[in-house]
């Protein structure tokens, strides 16, 4: 697998075909989920090669949106079979690095280990520091796109997807659930004076 040649083509294709409206699904979201994927298997302890193939999908999993927004995993699956066998990934491996960005579907649903590690890697920011700043990216995404109006709607989608997500791996449930439990506590306090109003 020559991964260095994969990750200057995708990076490249990502720059030059991205709608500068995705203000959440940009490049920056595909570096980010990079970066916490290759701290995710530190310390979960990833192999190597398993560390490669799941890198790989992190920096292919939102390539579908250079097409189209709906349906964007199958049609980042689409482009990486294209795409990698010229980079000598085979058929198999493709596969997997398919099942990965499949599993980052809203809800998520991965069938092992490498798959989870892709799915908290892709919501990371649920439990960092840049909940917010990160969130308004996506909030003023959905608003360019008409599919969000208003912050009290985006709010209350928040504490609704808070509750259904949960992290997989070990790491993340330790380093990322208690705060990402904070902010769903804040949004629901938030949520609970537009009752009032």
């Amino acid at each position: 697998m020559n991964f260095h040649a994969a990750k200057a083509f995708i990076l490249d294709k990502l720059e030059s075909e991205l709608s500068n409206q995705l203000y959440y699904h940009g490049i920056h979201h595909t570096l980010d989920v990079l970066y916490t994927v290759e701290e995710l298997c530190y310390y979960e302890k990833v192999t190597p090669y398993e560390e490669m193939l799941l890198k790989t999908a992190a920096l292919f999993h939102d390539s579908g949106f250079t097409i189209s927004a709906q349906e964007h995993e199958r049609l980042g699956c689409g482009i990486a079979r294209d795409h990698l066998p010229r980079y000598g990934y085979k058929p198999k491996e493709i596969e997997r690095i398919c099942g990965m960005i499949m599993a980052t579907k809203i809800p998520q649903t991965p069938n092992n280990e490498l798959e989870q590690i892709m799915c908290d890697a892709d919501l990371d920011y649920l439990g960092r520091d840049d909940f917010y700043d990160i969130g308004r990216t996506l909030f003023e995404e959905l608003k360019a796109s008409n599919v969000l109006t208003s912050e009290e709607a985006w709010n209350r989608i928040q504490v609704s997807f808070l509750e259904q997500h949960s992290f997989f791996t070990h790491t993340n449930r330790k380093r990322r659930a208690p705060k990402k439990q904070r902010y769903l506590s804040e949004l629901k306090e938030l949520v609970a004076e537009y009752e009032k109003n």
